[in-house]
């Protein structure tokens, strides 16, 4: 039992609300336009989720691999650096989770398309797999890009336009330029979530690895930091206008407090004290997404 605990640690489900931002908004504006399969919905969410888990367990072991995770790192305890679990019950964890991927990944598209042989399908199996090869790669492997700065654009890509366009695309075959809009918005504040992760580890990261952060300095960092947040709330506004016009669809608006209190955090702590500025912003996100979607359900009821 006690091991157990130290396998739902590796996970670190605190991280899932941001994983499910996406998804969660393009899945929920799909069913204001269409009608959504719910088996389609639920193995969208249930791939996510393993996703996220996967790039969770990699990222720890990539870590340890190559001696990042050491006594002076910020953040939580890593199971593998305090001898709790072994390379060997990462690797274990790591091949459990790609299965449950792709098993997963092959029933979204089931379900959705009822064939894999199709142009569609085929693509979204490409794309699946580029997203395991990509939530493996971040910290695991040679040369692997989360140490390269490249971490900004993973985020934003895969937690933004993927999450957001493939969810909304599987659900409803069909795909609108405007919803580069809300992609864009989830993207940014994930972005914004990687940030203040890496402005909180600019001391101990430094000749470990390479951060947008340590490019650009704290303040800089900073300053980015706040355009990451301005540009999501621009990118959602300007989709919620383009729409048809709707008081509901500015439901979202009020999570713009939790983004002020969060901007005032981040530019007046350092270090250690900005670990209360991440939860913050992953909660704000998910709830901002959850709301943005509702807004455009209201209708429904």
């Amino acid at each position: 039992m006690e091991k157990i605990r130290y396998y739902v640690a590796a996970m670190r489900l605190r991280t899932l609300p941001l994983s499910l931002a996406g998804v969660s908004l393009g899945l929920m504006l799909a069913a204001a336009d269409y009608r959504v399969s719910w088996p389609v919905a639920l193995f969208t969410v249930i791939t996510t989720v393993c996703l996220q888990i996967l790039s969770n367990v990699s990222n720890e072991l990539g870590d340890f691999l190559n001696g990042t995770d050491t006594p002076d790192r910020q953040g939580p305890v890593y199971s593998l650096s305090e001898g709790c679990l072994q390379k060997g019950d990462f690797k274990a964890m790591i091949a459990v989770y790609v299965i449950i991927c792709i098993a997963s990944g092959l029933a979204m598209i089931w379900f959705s398309f009822g064939t894999f042989f199709a142009i569609e399908p085929l693509l979204l199996m490409v794309l699946g797999a580029a997203a395991i090869i990509a939530a493996m790669r971040y910290t695991l492997g040679r040369n692997p890009y989360g140490y390269r700065g490249m971490g900004d654009l993973y985020v934003f890509i895969f937690f933004g336009l993927v999450a957001v366009l493939g969810s909304y695309f599987i659900a409803t075959h069909t795909m609108f330029w405007r919803m580069l809009l809300p992609a864009a918005s989830i993207g940014a504040f994930s972005v914004a979530v990687l940030n203040v992760n890496n402005i909180r580890d600019m001391s101990t990261d430094a000749g470990k690895r390479v951060t947008v952060p340590l490019k650009i300095g704290g303040r800089w960092a900073r300053v980015y930091q706040t355009l990451l947040v301005v540009a999501g709330w621009i990118s959602m506004l300007a989709y919620s206008f383009l729409r048809m016009q709707d008081p509901w669809h500015y439901l979202f608006v009020l999570t713009m407090p939790l983004y002020a209190i969060h901007l005032s955090g981040v530019w007046k702590r350092t270090g250690k004290a900005l670990d209360p500025m991440l939860p913050l912003l992953v909660m704000s996100t998910f709830i901002f997404a959850l709301l943005g979607g509702l807004g455009y359900l209201v209708y429904l009821f």
